[in-house]
C-alpha cells in the first residue's frame, strides 16, 4: 500500500467524519455556475512523507506527475507569474488578458533582495545557504507578502517552504494555508517532494522528509460522492520514483529529468468541478 494514499484516506475519512460545514457562512469561492462552493473542513492537518521509504504519489486515483513538475517549474526555476510560461491550464481562471496572475507565486520569488553576502532571490537564497551555512536555521522561502497582496490574482495557498539540512540529509516542511482536499493536495505533496530532491541533488544532499501542515483541510460539498468512491478503493504498491543524477545544477532540472516506474492507479471517470 502506498503510504501516500494511507496518509490521504485518514485525512479524507476524518474531514467527513468530523469536520465542521461552513453552510452557514458567506463564502468566496464559487462553482461555475456562480453556486457558492462551500467546504466541511479540519484544522491543522501535519501529514510526514519520508522520501527515502517511497514517493508520496496516490494510487486510488491518478496525479499527473508531469503536470504537477511543469506548474513547480514555472513558479520554482522559471519564478514566472504568466500562464504564457506555463504548459497547462490550470491557472487560466486566475489570469487577466495579458495571461499575469499578478504579483504571486513565482513573481515573489524572482524578487531580489540584498544580504550581506550579496543580492539574491528567495530561490538562489536557499541554494547559496545549502552549500555555504547549511547548519543555518534560517533557510526559508516566504511567497505571502502583504505589501503585494492587493495585486495578486490568488492568494499563495502553499506558501512557506522551511529547509534544514540533518547530517547529509535535506528536509522541509511545506506550509498552506488552504487545501482543497481532492484537487491539490497529493499535487502539492508530490510537487515539493520533487523541489526536495531538486534542491538536495544540486546542494550535494539526499532528500529526507517531506512535512505538510495545513492549516485549514476542507473537501468541497460537490466532490464528496467523488471522495467517497476514491477512499473506498484498495491502493496499489506505490511507484519507483527516478531523478537524473547527472542534473547538479537546480536550474537545469527539466519535466523530463524525473521519472516514476511501476505507476498503477485506479482510473476516474468523472471530471472533478473546481471551486473558483
Amino acid at each position: 500500500m502506498s503510504r501516500a494514499d494511507e496518509i490521504f484516506i485518514a485525512n479524507c475519512k476524518d474531514i467527513l467524519e468530523n469536520g465542521v460545514w461552513d453552510t452557514n457562512l458567506k463564502v468566496r469561492p464559487h462553482w461555475e455556475d456562480g453556486t457558492p462552493a462551500h467546504t466541511v473542513k479540519k484544522f491543522g492537518i501535519v501529514n510526514r512523507y519520508d522520501l527515502r521509504e517511497e514517493f508520496p504519489i496516490l494510487t486510488i486515483r491518478r496525479t499527473a506527475f508531469k503536470s504537477c513538475i511543469d506548474e513547480l517549474l514555472w513558479i520554482w526555476q522559471k519564478k514566472s507569474n504568466n500562464i504564457k510560461d506555463l504548459g497547462s491550464h490550470i491557472w487560466d481562471s486566475w489570469a487577466d488578458e495579458t495571461g499575469s496572475i499578478g504579483k504571486a507565486y513565482g513573481y515573489q520569488l524572482g524578487v531580489k533582495h540584498k544580504y550581506k553576502e550579496g543580492e539574491f532571490d528567495q530561490v538562489d537564497r536557499v541554494l547559496y545557504d545549502l552549500k555555504h551555512d547549511p547548519a543555518s536555521r534560517r533557510i526559508m522561502t516566504n511567497i505571502y507578502n502583504f505589501a503585494d497582496l492587493h495585486e495578486m490574482h490568488l492568494y499563495p495557498c502553499a506558501y512557506s517552504m522551511t529547509f534544514n539540512v540533518s547530517g547529509d540529509t535535506l528536509n522541509g516542511i511545506l506550509n498552506q494555508r488552504s487545501q482543497d482536499m481532492l484537487t491539490a493536495n497529493n499535487w502539492n505533496v508530490v510537487q515539493y517532494a520533487v523541489l526536495l530532491t531538486m534542491f538536495a541533488q544540486a546542494s550535494g544532499l539526499k532528500a529526507g522528509e517531506l512535512v505538510h501542515v495545513i492549516a485549514d483541510a476542507h473537501l468541497y460539498d460537490r466532490h464528496i460522492p467523488i471522495v467517497e468512491e476514491i477512499v473506498a478503493r484498495a491502493p496499489k504498491p506505490a511507484p519507483k520514483f527516478v531523478a537524473d543524477a547527472s542534473v547538479t545544477d537546480f536550474y537545469r532540472f527539466t519535466a523530463d529529468s524525473f521519472k516514476l516506474e511501476n505507476y498503477e492507479y485506479h482510473p476516474l471517470s468523472v471530471k472533478i468541478p473546481v471551486a473558483i
